[in-house]
């Protein structure tokens, strides 16, 4: 029999040194979570990601019924794929110009709302007056009132003033309801701004035009660039109020639902698809913008 020698058998102190540290590098194994554990730490965002999935499912049967073929005049069953819809929007009679006449008063709503309430919002936000805790409850009061009591209340003030109902009429209840919005989402970006970089632009001898057009209005353009967004998606989505006070014009959402008792053609969907394209351009550019603000920066 051979027989091994006391240095094959036994180990030197070195080798088992660098063996110990070896293993004290290798990391621990990880214990397998429990299902009961992981699903208890994952509850909220599946129960997050199942609302968001609710709330989308309307606009998914939009955008895929816009690329619909129907064999009758309502537009509920699927039948078959076709970009007909697509290339012929107008060929709905009247849908086009209800269209053009939502843009063009939800256009001006917002710009003059955006006007109206960003300079309230700056007055209640900096200023400190008689009153001002009763002109922030009177702000919730157009946001608070029911559709239908704010819509019969203009059509009864306009008839007593005797001012015809018509674009007009519209332009102003739309602004009416728009302001509040404006100026609760552009007051919240004033709150949150930190007031000592102006205080540092005027420290460094800029006066108050250059520090408001330099630090401070840079600062709430994304809050007023958000209460424009919304402005206009609340005054070319209304219909109640609109209904009220319209007289013989026809906005969009009229159109869709006197159209709805006749019929529900595909152009519908494929307006409103348009339409959220057109708002996921403007949010995504809106993001892209801000990132590369930072970058540009750091260069």
């Amino acid at each position: 029999m051979t027989s091994l020698s006391p240095a094959a058998t036994t180990s030197t102190p070195s080798a088992r040194s660098r063996v110990s540290a070896t293993d004290a590098r290798r990391p621990a194994p990880r214990p397998r979570p429990r299902p009961g554990r992981w699903l208890r730490e994952h509850l909220v965002v599946f129960f997050g990601a199942l609302g968001l999935l609710y709330l989308f499912v309307p606009i998914f049967v939009v955008v895929l019924f816009s690329f619909n073929q129907p064999t009758g005049r309502f537009n509920y069953t699927w039948v078959r794929f076709s970009t007909n819809a697509w290339a012929h929007p107008c060929a709905v009679s009247g849908m086009c110009d209800s269209l053009l006449v939502s843009i063009k008063i939800g256009v001006l709503a917002t710009l003059t709302a955006t006007l109206l309430g960003t300079l309230a919002a700056f007055a209640l936000g900096r200023h400190r007056f008689r009153g001002r805790a009763v002109t922030n409850v009177l702000i919730f009061l157009p946001m608070a009132t029911p559709e239908v009591v704010a819509g019969s209340s203009l059509l009864t003030l306009f008839i007593n003033i005797g001012v015809p109902l018509g674009q007009l009429t519209i332009f102003i209840a739309h602004v009416m309801f728009c302001v509040s919005f404006v100026i609760v989402t552009v007051k919240a970006r004033l709150a949150g701004m930190d007031p000592r970089l102006e205080q540092a632009a005027m420290d460094l001898y800029a006066n108050r035009t250059q520090t408001f057009l330099r630090v401070t209005l840079p600062l709430v353009l994304p809050g007023i660039v958000a209460a424009a967004l919304l402005s206009f998606s609340l005054s070319f989505d209304d219909f109640i109020i609109t209904n009220f006070n319209s007289g013989s014009t026809v906005t969009f959402p009229m159109f869709v639902w006197g159209a709805y008792q006749r019929a529900l053609p595909v152009q519908v969907n494929v307006i409103g698809t348009a339409m959220l394209l057109i708002t996921l351009v403007v949010v995504g550019g809106g993001l892209l913008l801000r990132r590369r603000r930072p970058a540009a920066g750091r260069r």
